[in-house]
């Protein structure tokens, strides 16, 4: 699944993609307990919606403040 680019002296160049691969190969493997074989069934099937479940959510430091701006939207609108 990674194809890092060879430099000079044999050295591998890993791209932002490759970087992104390796954390989801990682996160199969040892978050969600998936084989070699199913993680790399995973990978074939669906790369988008791989690469999506290894976004950030927000920290749950942030959820009130934005919590509290929605209200106060939601607020301006009903009136």
């Amino acid at each position: 699944m990674l194809s890092p680019v060879k430099r000079r002296g044999n050295r591998r160049y890993f791209r932002v993609e490759d970087i992104k691969t390796a954390r989801m190969i990682r996160q199969l493997l040892y978050g969600s307990g998936f084989t070699i074989a199913g993680a790399r069934a995973r990978l074939l099937d669906s790369p988008t919606d791989t690469h999506e479940a290894t976004t950030v959510a927000a920290p749950t430091s942030a959820l009130p403040a934005i919590r509290a701006e929605l209200e106060s939207l939601l607020k301006k609108l009903g009136d």
